[in-house]
């Protein structure tokens, strides 16, 4: 009998030979919810092997306002980058694989602490276990973005790259899609949707998602959906993540082919150049990174006393009260009573608020507590 990861493989290999069309979608559609569910039980699998002992992979401990994991492929100067812009030290050399394992670094930049994290170069393959591709994508899994570093002189890294962490569930620069399926008791699967569907007929979807086990259930779309997007919504494992691209290596490349290395990369995402050997850019690419983890202010005034307009939390812009609650101390969660706020976030000056209230930049916060 084949192995879960044969069954996988052999699917995939079905996706390739299906030539891609509007007739084929909904059949595309049901091999990748087919391979998402193996991929689901593959991940119990190796949950329950780990639990009895097995390889932990990297342990890594966040910490600081957010994390950034650094991704590429072995010798594009991932170590040289992160020794140069953290207080890491991670071991440098002209040759492939030289760190083996996870090596954590905090850049300090415009008051937030940034816990960027070098990485073992990843290689084709990696979503299957390659080269120990599980325990490194699990890390970039929870980062909160991903920095790609790439080569000049390479044109298939990014490609070979993105579809790896595609492979393993990472949907980058995405939005979640807007597509909801509540299993319900009977009346089969009913598809409602607020938009002109091209992708997929509700029949074609109704397949998709019996492919889950599903027998009836409400689904409600309020965009045009793909095939791809219903799988990724009843995997419900996906996870979107902001991710960033620096071309390293300037300093030895020619103006020619740092151009033709941008045209290989996504238009639409945020891009730079850089050379860490020779540091040309790295102040930039502490603004860059900065810039796209989405970070605001907040200030904070005590009960009673002085606002301080000096010294902000920096925290990221979908924060709420309770996460500068969870961010000054656990105790103010549990004593809780409210908040008040003022400035942009505010209806009204100094407005009485919850633990949800979602904060925006330059707010001043008082939180009340028990006493």
């Amino acid at each position: 009998m084949a192995t879960i990861q044969e069954q996988i493989e052999a699917l995939q290999e079905e996706i390739l030979r299906t030539q891609k069309n509007k007739a084929t979608n909904a059949h595309i559609g049901k091999l990748k919810a087919k391979i998402a569910q193996l991929k689901l039980k593959q991940e119990k699998a190796a949950a329950s092997a780990k639990s009895g002992g097995g390889d932990k992979g990297f342990e890594v401990k966040k910490s600081g306002d957010a994390t950034v994991a650094l991704v590429g492929f072995p010798s594009v100067g991932k170590s040289t980058l992160i020794s140069k812009v953290t207080d890491a030290h991670s071991e440098t050399g002209a040759y492939a694989f030289t760190t083996l394992t996870c090596i954590p670094g905090v850049m300090e930049h415009r008051g937030a602490k940034i816990q960027i994290l070098d990485l073992p170069g990843l290689i084709k393959g990696a979503a299957e276990g390659k080269g120990r591709g599980k325990e490194i994508l699990g890390v970039i899994r929870s980062a909160d973005m991903v920095l790609f570093i790439v080569d000049p002189f390479q044109d298939a890294h990014f490609e070979v790259l993105h579809r790896e962490l595609h492979n393993a569930g990472l949907r980058l620069n995405e939005e979640r899609p807007p597509v909801f399926i509540k299993r319900t008791e009977k009346g089969g699967i009913d598809v409602r949707t607020t938009v002109e569907q091209t992708h997929l007929t509700p029949e074609e979807m109704s397949a998709i998602i019996r492919t889950f086990g599903y027998t009836s259930a409400l689904v409600t779309l309020r965009h045009d959906t793909t095939a791809e997007q219903i799988v990724d919504a009843l995997a419900m494992n996906r996870v979107y993540e902001k991710a960033v691209i620096a071309i390293n290596k300037i300093d030895i490349a020619t103006e020619d082919q740092i151009v033709h290395a941008e045209g290989a990369l996504p238009q639409a995402w945020p891009i730079m150049r850089i050379s860490a050997f020779k540091e040309i850019g790295l102040e930039e690419l502490k603004d860059f990174i900065y810039d796209n983890l989405g970070f605001m202010r907040v200030y904070l005034k005590p009960q009673g006393g002085e606002a301080d307009l000096e010294e902000p939390l920096i925290v990221k812009d979908d924060s709420t009260v309770e996460t500068i609650c969870t961010k000054l101390h656990r105790d103010f969660v549990r004593k809780f009573r409210y908040a008040k706020v003022l400035g942009p976030s505010a209806k009204f000056d100094w407005q009485r608020v919850g633990l949800d209230h979602l904060l925006k930049d330059g707010d001043l916060l008082t939180i009340v507590t028990k006493r």
